[in-house]
Parts: structure tokens; sequence; C-alpha cells
């Protein structure tokens, strides 16, 4: 059986990581990695395909960055003389970013199947680019591993078969589980015992200069109860620049690599964020999450994990810190199946099909 998984953005190495993992113990399985390069930057890359313990993809499509139309043009552009070379059994595609949608789309027209890792999560707002992936690609998916009951759940409103559907957990905890161990050995320098870690980069947050600049102006607010922890995405940085922001009262960090990050998020008092994966990772590490968002596609992490929507509310950020750093933090509970074991049901459910 021949295995072929496309990746594009860095979420998508952990997911990957420990199907490739599962998968390469099988008898009889051969496997293809393929880069599309939607997200490429050699010295971050590099270092998360080495920690991961992942092989160098056996192709790069090299696409880089662009508009939605024309990234995901140049992927499936570059991704079909591949598919008709290596002709895989299976394809697997994780997450939602538009090197996943494009894949897709170029199996359904050559009629070769298709597995989505991370099916069925829905924010039920098409104003995200990501939203509108995730519906097109489960749509054409021919098998759709989720996460946790809600995937399921969306995935039968919507007219998919039962039969497709395997609820198998979360990769990226499996991910974490096996770095963890690393991460709390390595070392924070120069931080306080209480900072609160941010990372911001969704375009509905950083591309208009007043929205990001009352982010930023909350930050700051939050800097005077304890110190801001900042990795900033290139991103950004560039918008950052671009509207001619301060950031002085902040602590800011050029982007990490997975281990160094996790780190910081194990020993963090609070996580500040827009990003889907991490509201994931501070549920799994009981960490208290506050998320820039008015939405999530990942409504477990606060039905039953420590996650909060905030949105772009500066006064709920603010009370919602205060009641962290008063001990009143939001208690919650690991989802079922988010218990490092994703990768392995993943492969088993494979070698049944």
């Amino acid at each position: 059986m021949h295995i072929l998984h496309v990746v594009g953005a860095r979420p998508n190495f952990m997911k990957a990581a420990p199907v490739l993992h599962a998968l390469q113990a099988r008898p009889g399985i051969r496997q293809t990695l393929v880069h599309t390069g939607q997200h490429y930057d050699k010295n971050l890359s590099d270092v998360f395909f080495s920690q991961l313990e992942i092989p160098p993809p056996d192709v790069n499509l090299g696409v880089g960055p662009g508009t939605h139309a024309r990234q995901t043009a140049d992927i499936m552009s570059g991704f079909e003389p591949v598919l008709l070379e290596r002709k895989p059994d299976m394809v697997l595609v994780y997450g939602d970013v538009n090197s996943t949608v494009a894949a897709a789309l170029v199996c359904a027209k050559l009629l070769v199947p298709v597995a989505h890792v991370e099916a069925g999560l829905r924010s039920f707002d098409r104003t995200m680019p990501e939203e509108v992936n995730r519906i097109v690609t489960d749509r054409l998916a021919d098998v759709l591993f989720t996460p946790s009951e809600d995937g399921d759940e969306n995935l039968l409103r919507e007219g998919v078969s039962p039969k497709k559907i395997h609820r198998v957990g979360n990769v990226m905890i499996d991910s974490l589980v096996r770095l963890l161990p690393a991460a709390l050995q390595s070392p924070v320098n120069g931080l306080p015992d209480r900072f609160a870690l941010v990372t911001l980069h969704r375009p509905s947050n950083v591309d208009d200069g007043e929205t990001l600049k009352r982010i930023l102006d909350s930050l700051f607010a939050a800097s005077e109860q304890l110190h801001v922890v900042f990795p900033v995405h290139p991103r950004t940085r560039a918008r950052i620049s671009q509207f001619g922001i301060s950031t002085e009262k902040l602590h800011l960090l050029e982007p990490l690599p997975y281990i160094e990050f996790l780190a910081l998020q194990k020993r963090a008092t609070a996580v500040i964020t827009d990003s889907g994966g991490i509201q994931e990772e501070t549920t799994y590490l009981q960490v208290p999450c506050l998320t820039l968002r008015s939405n999530t596609e990942r409504p477990i992490t606060v039905t039953l994990g420590t996650n909060t929507l905030v949105g772009q509310d500066s006064e709920k950020l603010a009370s919602e810190l205060s009641a962290i750093l008063e001990g009143r933090a939001k208690r919650g509970s690991i989802p079922p199946l988010w218990d490092g074991r994703a990768g392995e049901r993943i492969a088993d459910a494979l070698q049944h099909l």
C-alpha cells in the first residue's frame, strides 16, 4: 500500500508526524511525503522536521506565498504531475490550509482516494478562508478522521455517510505528548515565574491597523499585570512595522521551533492567541487560554478545555486575565482520545480499509 502525505504549513508537520511514525512500523506500507512549500522558512522548517523526527520531503513544490486563489492554483498545477507519477493508493491531507484543499481537488479529479486528518471541524464562519477549505475538503474526502465528537456530528448533519467517519482523536496531541519531555528540559532563560504567552497572526486581527492597535493596546494593559512574551509571526511583524505601532512594553521574540515554543506554553500563566492548534495544546497542558476570536472550529476546547473566547473585547480580555491571576482560572479536562495514540488509530484504520 502506497500512502502519500501532503503538508504545506508548520501545523501540518505536527499533524503528519504521528501518522508517518505509526505507518513506518507497519509491514507492507510505503510512504511518500510531499511538501507544497506553502509556508517555508528554511531555518524553522528544517528544525521542525528534525525535532519531529520526520524525513525530509520526497518532493517540495516550492510554491511560496500568494493570494488564496494563486496559491491554491499553483499547488494544484504542481501536485498533479507528482500524483500521476507516484500513483499512490491513498493521499492523506491535514488540517485546513490551502495545500489541503488543493491536493483534495486534484485527487478528486484523478479519482485517487483521499483521507482528511482533522475532519469535521467547523467555526460556521465563512469569512474565514480555512472554513471554506474544511468544508470543501470534507465533501471530497473518501475517509474522514475526526478529532472529537463534534466533528462527527458536523459531518453527519452535512449528510456524510457514517461509514466514512472514523473518530481517532487529535494527532497534534500525539506530537505534544512525544515531545513534552524534551520541552520540560528546555531552558526558559530570563523570564519571570509568571508571564503571558502571546501569538497573533490571523488576517482579521492583524491586517487592519485600527484592530491591530486595539489588540496591542490590550496587551500593553496586560503587561501592567504580568510579563508579556510575544513570538511574532512574520505577517504580524510586517503589519506592526507598516502601521508604525509601538511594542516597547512587550517582550518580542522571533518565531520559535516547536520544542522551545512548547516549553513556553507549558510554563505560561496564561496564553493569549488566535491560533486553532494552540487552543488544543493549552487544553491538554491545562494552561488557561484566552482566544482573540469570536468563534472557534474547536468548541471542545471551550466546553471541556481551558479555552475562553474573548474576541477583540479588551475589557473581557482584562477581566479574564485578572481572574487567572487571582487563582480563578477556568479548570478544564482533556477530551476523550486526546491520549497520544491518534496516529496509531489512523494507521489501524488505513490497514483495514
